[in-house]
């Protein structure tokens, strides 16, 4: 019995070195190289954070501006590349004319002087609207950016126009699979090299869509990133990659990846030689995922030298901070 107990033991240690050797980031390949930084909405008015709900109007909590950029504008997107981006996330809806409209809301009461969905009006009707209209910091007292947002909502055309050579991850806020297919068509009539510089995520059903039918497009929806994580933290230790992982773009909050088998660096490549990026968000609580890589103090609980994706409110500052800021 003694020697079985000896055996079984040594066979344990075996395997559970095995399993360290093929799973620590001690010998695995770093990339070096500076992180790479995604601008959620490009720069854009904070606001306050604390108890939001789906319909909570965001305009009307913004708080003290210390710029004049507006969300998911041709301006902002530019000033968040040239402040060290190198992706900027845009949200679009589908029009009623055939265009799609860069816009975040799935109404446009709250921050335009407009009323009613987005996607059920048309491109021509929504360029007319301020979209600056709706924003206050004061408890609507005074509205600092009213009057200097008319007509500045791009199309998803305009914007793949004026950004020919820039990484770009779109936001599909619907659950139509219709509108999955129709994004499809805009996203295969560009060439594949382009295609590959482009991402998509949304609602299950959308993404679904686009993954079946576009070549080349990262894809993530909810059920998605669950479906990977969940089973690479239960088999990811034999290096195995979950189907759900593979050509996509993965959100991993900042409390999580500590968990992923082989974080940082081979966890990193293996999602690398699958065609997939990686991007930190910030702590995940309370069933929700968390705004994003934005304070010094969230920067800091990165891996030291950490080259991967980091998704981020504050690109300007989280930008002097990775040393990608060209100032």
């Amino acid at each position: 019995m003694g020697r079985k107990l000896r055996f079984a033991t040594l066979a344990l240690m075996a395997v559970a070195a095995g399993v360290y050797l093929n799973n620590t980031s001690l010998l695995a390949p770093h990339r070096e190289g500076k992180p790479v930084l995604l601008a959620h909405r490009g720069m854009a008015q904070r606001f306050d954070e604390r108890d939001l709900k789906n319909d909570t109007c965001t305009a009307t909590r913004m708080l003290p501006p210390t710029h004049d950029y507006l969300e998911n504008t041709l301006r902002s997107m530019r000033a968040s590349f040239e402040a060290g981006a190198d992706v900027v996330e845009l949200d679009v809806h589908p029009t009623t004319d055939g265009e799609f409209a860069v816009f975040h809301d799935w109404t446009v009461d709250c921050r335009t002087d407009g009323q009613g969905v987005t996607r059920e009006q048309s491109m021509a009707k929504l360029r007319m609207l301020d979209i600056g209209y709706g924003y206050t910091a004061d408890g609507s007292k005074t509205f600092p950016f009213r009057g200097k947002g008319i007509g500045m909502m791009p199309t998803l055309s305009e914007v793949l126009a004026t950004f020919p050579d820039k990484q770009l991850l779109i936001n599909v806020k619907s659950r139509d699979p219709g509108e999955g297919e129709k994004l499809a068509a805009v996203l295969n009539a560009l060439p594949a090299a382009r295609r590959g510089m482009i991402m998509v995520y949304g609602g299950d059903e959308p993404i679904d869509m686009i993954r079946r039918l576009t070549l080349g497009v990262r894809t993530i929806s909810r059920a998605a990133i669950q479906s990977c994580l969940i089973r690479y933290m239960g088999y990811g230790w034999t290096g195995l990659v979950p189907t759900a992982c593979r050509n996509a773009m993965l959100l991993v909050p900042i409390n999580v990846a500590p968990w992923l088998w082989g974080w940082p660096d081979r966890f990193l490549n293996r999602m690398a030689n699958v065609n997939s990026a990686v991007f930190v968000l910030g702590p995940y609580s309370g069933g929700k995922f968390s705004s994003g890589i934005d304070t010094p103090e969230a920067f800091a609980r990165l891996p030291q030298g950490y080259s991967g994706g980091i998704w981020t409110n504050e690109i300007e500052a989280i930008a002097k901070i990775a040393g990608k800021s060209k100032d």
